[in-house]
């Protein structure tokens, strides 16, 4: 059986030339990067070295980076980081309905603890509007955070404009840039970013592993206290396998990007205009336009996204319904709800992540089997009438 991967934005696999680069580090260099002596001392410059590639892919200095475990922490160290530093200063945020549970967990959490938090709504593709924003600033708000790209839809948010709106009014700007890094170019400084969370296993490097870059001069309150690593600002043994291949990765990433991002655009809408072509009653989630290379987010009438999803995999085709991050969860997206889309459409959407190894065969394939798929759950729903 043929076996088709269209869920990159879950995870990837490791690239070939980030796999060979980090096989070291299973054997012989295996020191801890915090030790004088010269186990330590062998691999430290594996770290910087990380460093200054993950800072280069995103313009950035190597100062700046701080590793995590993973893009989730990053950003719960951001926000809780500035919520409990500058308390003394304000305690709203804002941010928007559409974000990653990331981002939207530990708001509600700081709600919790007595934190103000304003959701701001999106349009019908997604997208808040600055001016909404800017309406919501108050004096107390020390922090607003906005997704750089939708993990779901794939949409992209208007953040240049809200990171320099933000800086005017002397707010801290962080955004989850999870889903960017490796698609599209990233300048935290054109951007207006102060903290921006980042994971490896979205670039093609081990899970496990993530980045916080942190502007210069900011003083955020620890998340994880221990030791002295990462300057004080994140204790914990660093993961250095997982390190030197996430820096690896940018590497690989930041010399293909500009070949690779097209092709895989071209793939996308191959198939955006096959399956739009061969199944009726399908919608378009996100902006046609401002959005992510590599990722498809439809809704197909009078289908469940859960039968689909069992029969493309029976197919060896892997897709998703939304975040795996929300995986297991009954309830519609709730990204597609804050866009305005009703719950009965929400529950037969899908979401077609492509990559580095997606090829024209892949979706041809793809093509071949998902109206087949469509069809035989259609025909065993009440309400579809058909063309």
């Amino acid at each position: 059986m043929r076996k088709v991967y269209l869920d990159y934005n879950a995870t990837t696999p490791i690239h070939p030339e980030v796999a060979e680069f980090a096989r070291p580090f299973l054997h012989e260099l295996f020191g801890n990067p915090s030790s004088m002596h010269w186990a330590g001392r062998e691999v430290r410059p594996y770290i910087d070295q990380a460093r200054d590639c993950i800072a280069d892919m995103i313009h950035g200095n190597p100062e700046e980076i701080v590793f995590s475990s993973c893009g989730t922490e990053a950003d719960n160290h951001a926000i809780k980081g500035v919520a409990f530093a500058r308390r003394d200063r304000g305690n709203h945020i804002i941010t928007t309905r559409v974000e990653h549970p990331g981002v939207l967990n530990t708001c509600a959490y700081l709600e919790k603890r007595g934190l103000d938090v304003t959701y701001l709504p999106v349009d019908r593709y997604g997208i808040v509007d600055p001016d909404d924003v800017k309406k919501a600033i108050r004096k107390e708000t020390i922090l607003i955070s906005v997704m750089h790209a939708n993990n779901e839809t794939g949409t992209l948010m208007p953040i240049r404009e809200i990171g320099s709106m933000a800086h005017e009014a002397d707010i801290l700007f962080h955004s989850d840039m999870v889903q960017a890094l490796g698609k599209i170019p990233i300048d935290v400084n054109e951007m207006h970013v102060d903290l921006g969370a980042f994971s490896g296993h979205k670039v093609y490097a081990p899970k496990g592993v993530g980045i916080l870059y942190m502007r210069e001069g900011l003083d955020l309150d620890n998340l994880i206290h221990g030791g002295h690593q990462e300057a004080g600002r994140r204790a914990g043994t660093e993961n250095l396998i997982g390190i030197a291949a996430f820096g690896k990765a940018c590497e690989v990433m930041h010399r293909e990007m500009a070949e690779e991002a097209p092709r895989i655009e071209r793939l996308r809408k191959k198939l955006l205009e096959g399956i739009m072509t061969r199944i009726d009653d399908v919608q378009l989630n996100g902006h046609p336009e401002f959005r992510l290379p590599n990722t498809l987010n439809l809704s197909f009438g009078f289908v469940e996204s859960e039968s689909l999803l069992i029969g493309l995999d029976l197919a060896g085709i892997a897709v998703s319904s939304g975040s795996a991050c929300s995986s297991g969860s009954p309830e519609p997206s709730h990204v597609l709800l804050a866009m305005g889309i009703k719950p009965e459409v929400c529950q037969g959407a899908l979401r077609m992540s492509l990559g580095r190894d997606t090829t024209g065969e892949d979706i041809d394939y793809v093509l071949e089997v998902l109206p087949e798929v469509v069809g035989r759950l259609r025909s065993m729903s009440p309400f579809y009438k058909g063309k």
